[in-house]
């Protein structure tokens, strides 16, 4: 594509196409652009236009394409085809810094973020000058440039916060300190003396604090991983301004709105991590300013309102107090009596309330408000980090803290008993409060795994939980229903099984609650309570204890689906699925009901499929009716068929990308299912299989073999090779050998080239299994003929260095099982390993296979190797996701034909000796080590045979 007029013109046209709201206008306008992404000056000419368009609209639009194609292009994957030519890296790495910061802030951060995805990849190695760039940049005295580069730093370095420690980070950490920590602290002593400059300019005072988050936020990255000796030597100027920043207090700054917070709020929260981050991790450094940090937060927390805009500064102000009060060494600041009662009273109490936003976000905004309350997402809460302090507190000081609650616990329960209509909240409050004290340590999968003894969980459920979900109205103080149901949740492993059993069918009932927080708590409720384990590792709850249930739990789950708000609740999805699992047979009389409704649900969300754990759920429990059913009536499978097919050819042929995966692999666990002929409707798919474009798409690739394919593409790839082989070894297994004759020798020499090109543990592992099944199927001597046909005397070559000394790494039962069968072949059925130049390899390889059978798997991995499988997708595409029940059932090609390999191999043996007597004896007399012969001695026992 040429840099010209006219294709900025195209470009721009069809730009505009893909805002359109209609999808016959805009899916043909994302294809095509999808189609000549891979041309060279593609993303030049985006980057001319959202530099030289006239239409604003094109400008952002351009931008925000621009950082797509990045994202899912510019990482280079090993194995495929650089997507981005190199002279349009280089022309993109030239122009974007100087783009970016010439942009307005809509584009800039477009392109920070494009700047951000590059640098992961490229800097510093391939990029040793982005940083000197934007560091002049802060001479310029432009905040607009100023923030920019600040932006992109912030993006480039956040990542620090979480990677793993490594030689390779610390060095590129301290070439980042070295030429940005200096520039960064001038800028920010700059900035601050600015502001006093300008204290009374409100727009100038607006730009330099977004300059100052970013500063801050910049600090806590470059400070995560280690504490680094320039601000160690710096800690005095850093921490003093702080400080002073913590207790500035401008009128300017303060905003009217109560939801969104105001810069100033956003600077001190940060700053509160700030400190938070230095008495957790560089306390003996920090301890001289810690005191001033403890009172300026302190007082921070008792004057500010209980508005939503103050939410996040007051959760990271509680969060320092937390992290501050179970270090030993501070201990002294929170022993005091009068100082606990007073952080109970004046922090926790307060911000345990339920207010009225939360009452909001409860009715109005249920989604985030589960978000928030159930999975504990990033977004802090001041309950949850109130609950944090009360968690910090309890180490040292469990005893006192759980009186002075107690008491606070007990009034308010009186309140609410006074008048529950109008005082519930004061219940709310209690529950939270009592969870709050009582769980120690608490994990996603098992609720609490600790718990403090002082408070007496089961006796609370039985007075306080349990009236609350007995009450026949399910639609009556939902927030105190959804607290109960919490409740059971949480402290799942504490309660008493018959206290727990006698809560299912209370759960099952508050399925049917108009509050979309309270079906979805009871729908996660039972999933829960259905996972868990009892002795012997069997789930606590049996079928047969759910049995009284089955009919109502079916009925109201999928009732609840069609509740507002809920059509696509993965919790209830994980629910039906979770209940079919436990119940299996027991769901096998209401499944013709069942699967209708999940084939509509499957169809209407097929339209526009937007959340992944629900379709997840919903293709598992589709794999679960068919895999309980077809067990009990494999005949059972046509209705399937039936019911699935329709659905399944829209969704291929309106090419969904998001569940061409899932469908394929329901599909290989139908197909599974026929014992003889494949229906015809199974042939008609296949042609459709053969397209690259499915092999392009590394999400179908594991579910497409199950149905046969394509192999030379899939062997090519580290990440791909072991499908192309399960792929390639049911073809040799199923296939009539004279099929794929003419085939054999172009399969080998393409599993040569990619030995001699990359070698990884997991394809030897894969060719070894191979070599042996093709051994099995065709004969020891159709190996070595093929072998040698390739290239003289390569049959050796591969025995000497690839059987003998790799055989040890393979792994499986099945595996090991093949390959000790194809041994065996390759020894006794193989006539030039006994009369050629072959011979002399005879013993050691039936030395390996005693290996194979007695010594423990190889299972060491060349350094190099380690993150071969972790192949990441670069950009967005569906990446394969295993559904649980569609699994294969692991398969034996060598069951019927030998049961025990030790004793075949001595059978075998026996065999080849009667035909050339004497010569087995003196071979493995003369060149077998002592302990492998003790080991052969066992199997010709064990068998009843000798060697003549």
């Amino acid at each position: 594509m040429e840099l010209s007029d006219a294709n900025l013109q195209t470009l721009t046209e069809y730009l505009k196409k893909t805002l359109d709201p209609d999808p016959a206008i805009r899916r043909p306008a994302e294809k095509f652009l999808e189609s000549v992404e891979g041309n060279q000056n593609y993303p030049l000419l985006l980057l001319t236009l959202l530099e030289k368009s006239q239409d604003n609209v094109i400008k952002v639009c351009a931008s925000v394409t621009f950082k797509n194609y990045i994202k899912r292009n510019w990482r280079i994957v090993e194995d495929e085809p650089n997507k981005i030519c190199e002279a349009d890296r280089v022309a993109i790495k030239a122009n974007i810094v100087h783009l970016m910061l010439s942009s307005p802030e809509q584009i800039q951060k477009q392109l920070s973020d494009a700047i951000s995805i590059i640098g992961r990849e490229d800097f510093p190695q391939k990029w040793p000058d982005l940083l000197t760039e934007m560091v002049n940049r802060f001479q310029s005295g432009d905040f607009h440039v100023i923030n920019g580069v600040l932006r992109t730093a912030h993006s480039l370095f956040k990542r620090y916060r979480h990677e793993f420690k490594s030689n390779e980070l610390w060095t590129e950490i301290k070439l980042v300190l070295d030429a940005f920590a200096l520039p960064l602290t001038n800028l920010f002593k700059a900035t601050i003396e600015l502001c006093s400059t300008h204290a009374n300019d409100a727009s100038a005072l607006r730009i330099l604090f977004s300059s100052l988050i970013l500063i801050s936020k910049l600090f806590y990255s470059l400070n995560f991983q280690d504490l680094p000796e320039f601000f160690e030597d710096n800690m005095e100027t850093w921490m003093n301004n702080f400080h002073t920043l913590l207790t500035l207090d401008n009128k300017l700054l303060q905003t009217d709105d109560e939801e969104e917070a105001g810069l100033l709020e956003l600077l001190k929260s940060q700053i509160c991590d700030n400190a938070a981050l230095y008495a957790q991790k560089y306390d003996e450094e920090f301890q001289r300013y810690l005191p001033r940090f403890v009172t300026a937060i302190w007082n921070l927390l008792v004057t500010t309102g209980q508005e939503v805009k103050y939410d996040l500064l007051v959760s990271n102000a509680i969060q320092f107090l937390a992290s501050v009060c179970e270090r030993p060494h501070y201990k002294n600041l929170f022993e005091d009596q009068n100082t606990l009662t007073s952080i109970c009273e004046k922090v926790i109490v307060p911000n345990m309330e339920f207010r009225a936003a939360d009452e909001e976000a409860f009715e109005d905004n249920s989604e985030e408000y589960i978000r928030r309350d159930l999975e504990g997402s990033d977004i802090d809460t001041r309950r949850r980090a109130a609950c944090d302090l009360v968690r910090g507190l309890c180490k040292f000081f469990e005893g006192p803290v759980t009186g002075i609650f107690s008491g606070y616990v007990n009034s308010m329960l009186q309140e609410y008993a006074k008048n529950p209509s109008v005082n519930w909240k004061h219940k709310d409050a209690a529950i939270y409060l009592v969870t709050s004290l009582a769980s120690k340590a608490q994990t996603q999968k098992h609720g609490i795994t600790q718990a403090n003894e002082l408070v007496n969980l089961t006796e609370f459920f039985v007075n306080h939980i349990l009236p609350d979900l007995k009450s026949a109205n399910v639609n009556e103080f939902p927030v105190l229903k959804a607290d109960g149901i919490k409740y059971i949740m949480i402290f799942r492993n504490q309660v008493p099984k018959e206290h727990l059993l006698v809560s299912i069918p209370l759960l099952i009932n508050h399925l049917q609650a108009e509050s979309i927080v309270v079906h979805t708590y009871a729908a996660h409720a039972l999933e829960r309570l259905f996972t868990m384990r009892g002795p012997n590792n069997a789930t606590l709850f049996t079928a047969a204890e759910i049995a009284p249930f089955v009919e109502i739990l079916l009925t109201n789950l999928f009732k609840a689906l069609t509740l507002p708000g809920s059509s696509e609740n993965e919790y209830i999805m994980k629910a039906i699925m979770r209940s079919f699992s436990l119940l299996q047979e027991a769901i096998i009389p209401y499944i013709p009901t069942l699967i209708t409704q999940l084939t509509q649900k499957l169809l209407a969300v097929s339209k526009n499929p937007s959340k992944p754990h629900f379709n997840h759920y919903m293709f598992e429990a589709i794999c679960l009716s068919i895999r309980i059913t077809c067990k009990a009536n494999p005949a059972a499978v046509v209705n399937f068929e039936e019911a699935l097919f329709l659905v399944f050819t829209e969704i291929l042929q309106n090419d969904v990308q998001e569940f061409i995966p899932y469908v394929f692999q329901v599909m290989s666990l139908l197909l599974e299912t026929h014992k003889n002929d494949i229906p015809s409707s199974y042939m008609a798919l296949f042609p459709h299989l053969l397209q690259p474009v499915l092999w392009e798409r590394t999400g179908n690739i594991p579910a497409l073999p199950g149905l046969l394919g394509v192999f030379q593409k899939l062997i090519a790839s580290k990440a791909n090779d072991h499908q192309g082989f399960y792929l390639l070894n049911s073809i040799i297994e199923h296939m009539p050998p004279e099929s794929v004759d003419q085939y054999r020798k172009q399969i080998f020499i393409l599993l040569f080239q990619r030995l001699q090109n990359s070698k990884t543990t997991k394809f030897i592992k894969s060719f070894l299994v191979f070599i042996n099944l093709y051994c099995i199927k065709y004969g020891a001597l159709a190996l070595q003929e093929i072998f040698d046909g390739i290239q003289p005397k390569m049959f050796g070559m591969v025995l000497e260095k690839i059987i003998i000394p790799e055989i040890q790494k393979v792994s499986g039962n099945v595996e090991k099982k093949i390959c000790a069968v194809g041994i065996t072949k390759l020894l006794t059925e193989c006539p030039p390993m006994m009369d050629t130049e072959y011979t002399k390899l005879w013993t050691p390889l039936l030395q390996s296979l005693i290996g194979l059978f007695e010594l423990p798997e190889d299972d060491t991995i060349p350094d190099e190797e380690h993150f071969i499988d972790i192949e990441d997708t670069p950009g967005y595409q569906t990446a394969f996701s295993q559904l649980a029940f569609a699994g294969k059932k692991e398969h034996d090609p060598v069951g019927q034909m030998v049961n025990n390999p030790k004793i075949h191999l001595a059978q075998s043996l026996h065999k080849l000796s009667t035909a050339c007597p004497g010569r087995v004896p003196s071979m493995v007399s003369t060149s077998l080590n002592a302990e492998a012969l003790q080991y052969l001695q066992g199997y010709l026992q064990a068998a009843s045979v000798t060697l003549l």
